[in-house]
């Protein structure tokens, strides 16, 4: 996991977090990172300095995210996104309207 923090961190500026409807046919809203966008403990990464906020582009119903460094390079994809018991946490809901403030409260991902 150093190794994919390390990647979402070599850019020259903050990485980011898209949240995509399924199969990211739209993307709803993108989410920049802290920089450094982590801290790793053993097989588990989680996202640092958070909540962060970021205003959806679109509407649609948010299914997955993924990570990019900041020169936009998909670093982790297929991240599931939900309120609870997933990934990616997002406030208040998953259901996003063009707009809207969606706020990322968690994120992890663990090496299986």
């Amino acid at each position: 996991m150093q190794a994919v923090r390390d990647d979402i961190d070599s850019g020259g500026a903050a990485g980011t977090l898209e949240i995509g409807t399924t199969g990211f046919a739209s993307t709803l809203v993108s989410i920049t990172l802290a920089d450094p966008a982590s801290s790793v403990s053993g097989d588990t990464l989680t996202l640092s300095s958070l909540p962060k906020d970021g205003t959806a582009s679109a509407t649609g119903t948010a299914a997955e995210g993924r990570i990019k460094e900041s020169g936009g390079t998909v670093i982790v994809s297929g991240l599931p996104v939900g309120t609870s018991g997933t990934n990616i946490i997002i406030s208040p809901s998953t259901t996003i309207t063009s707009g809207q403030t969606v706020s990322l409260t968690a994120g992890t991902i663990t090496h299986g």
